[in-house]
């Protein structure tokens, strides 16, 4: 059926008039072409919350746009290094501490020495060192903490003091007759830790705890046959043996939260977003049974890992001036208050501490202390799979029996061959490096 001119030319009329109002609609929706806008990825649940953090930055900053990304943990390894194959990095990135290395080592994280020695905000004094010291790889500063993570002692006051203890062991001595103690007292059903044997954090801590590296030579080779790790790998293994800690993963269990709660362990290696677990998962006649406190060490209060994440910018962006105010912002103490409330994450900077909301949480304080101790992991870019490789052995010794003389000597020469590539670039440099220690 063939329609009249007319018909046409208000056919016409109608798609012209909605194509109109759509380009209209999609123009009020994006920023404007004078608008400078900052691709910024972050991960996970801070991809969420950060959002509204970003829209007073908006408001504080007319012109500046911030187009948020979210990329799920389990692909943002990947997705980076597609990206950065592709030529397509954002302008600004949440980065894991244990990644700067890597991406430092491509060339694509914009060195920040310049900017923070004229910020009037970012003070690196103000900062724990431990954490400050994994974003800088050979003098350069490659990223500016943004929050922090570290390991300590999750315990159940009640079942302690029930054992004999009225305060929390302060170093090894004091944690292996505490852990002797609460399992006499609990009894053959239950233990007196959960060290899950699918982490490998457990085991790190202890060896960043000693004067021992864990790579010699430059970061180039092994370093797991010293004393120092022999005698952290037989602080841990010696919690299965005496029967102090079950021999299992956390998928052998229901869930830590009602394991603990019920008191199948009563010492737990954890991070801070537990706190917020606890305080929601265990039942409100607990609440005021479990505490936190710093990790023993083996003469007293011991490292811990300086874990988290920072906040990079990449050198092929074109609007690095934009995204440092942004690192800027999101760096402010009061900023990074707020920032723990909605989410839980721990402040960088000693002077958030300070903040009422902070000092008022007795749970958090013990985190606070542990960051003046924390030691950042090897910096080289293999450093994840030599951690999967540690954890490995330690299952190894725990569930096969495998003898901690040769289980350490088998890791280092693993951990040789993962490293031979860097050796052989060093050799190609004029030397393998010297000594770690």
């Amino acid at each position: 059926m063939h329609r009249s001119h007319a018909q046409w030319r208000g056919g016409r009329a109608l798609w012209t008039w909605l194509l109109v109002g759509i380009v209209g609609l999609l123009a009020g929706c994006r920023p404007q072409g004078d608008d400078t806008v900052i691709r910024f990825w972050a991960m996970g649940r801070e991809a969420e919350v950060v959002g509204e953090l970003v829209h007073e930055f908006e408001r504080d900053n007319p012109g500046i746009r911030v187009r948020i990304q979210q990329i799920p943990w389990t692909s943002a390894h990947e997705k980076l290094l597609t990206a950065y194959a592709a030529d397509a990095l954002p302008d600004l990135c949440q980065l894991g501490n244990t990644w700067v290395p890597e991406f430092a080592t491509l060339g694509a994280l914009e060195p920040l020495n310049a900017r923070v020695a004229a910020s009037d905000v970012i003070d690196p004094d103000d900062y724990f060192p431990g954490i400050w010291a994994t974003n800088v790889i050979d003098n350069q500063l490659l990223g500016v903490p943004w929050y922090v993570d570290t390991r300590l002692l999750f315990y159940r006051r009640d079942i302690l003091a029930a054992a004999g203890w009225d305060a929390p062991p302060r170093d090894w001595a004091e944690w292996a007759q505490a852990m002797a103690d609460v399992r006499a007292h609990v009894g053959a059903d239950r233990y007196a830790i959960m060290v899950p044997l699918n982490e490998f954090e457990q085991l790190l801590s202890f060896a960043l705890q000693q004067d021992d590296p864990l790579l010699r030579d430059g970061g180039t080779r092994g370093n797991f046959s010293s004393p120092g790790f022999r005698r952290a790998l037989g602080f841990y293994a010696g919690m299965f043996d005496n029967g102090w800690a079950p021999p299992m993963s956390e998928s052998q269990i229901s869930n830590v939260w009602d394991e603990f709660g019920r008191g199948f362990f009563s010492f737990y290696i954890s991070g801070p977003w537990n706190i917020r677990e606890f305080r929601n998962r265990l039942p409100a006649d607990l609440q005021d049974d479990w505490a936190t406190a710093p990790l023993p060490g083996p003469e007293g209060p011991g490292a811990g890992i300086a874990g988290g994440t920072s906040l990079v910018l990449f050198r092929g962006s074109e609007v690095q001036d934009a995204s440092w105010k942004l690192v800027e912002f999101l760096s402010r103490p009061d900023i990074q208050q707020r920032f723990h409330a909605m989410i839980g994450n721990l402040p960088p900077r000693r002077s958030t501490w300070e903040l009422p909301q902070l000092q008022a949480d007795p749970h958090a304080r013990a985190f606070r202390d542990q960051l003046e101790r924390v030691k950042p992991t090897p910096q080289v870019l293999e450093w994840e799979r030599i951690a999967q490789e540690m954890r490995l052995m330690s299952e190894r010794v725990v569930r096969g029996g495998l003898a901690q003389d040769a289980a350490v000597a088998q890791l280092d020469a693993r951990v040789d061959d993962i490293l031979a590539k860097r050796r052989w670039v060093r050799g190609q440099q004029g030397g393998e490096g010297s000594d770690a220690r």
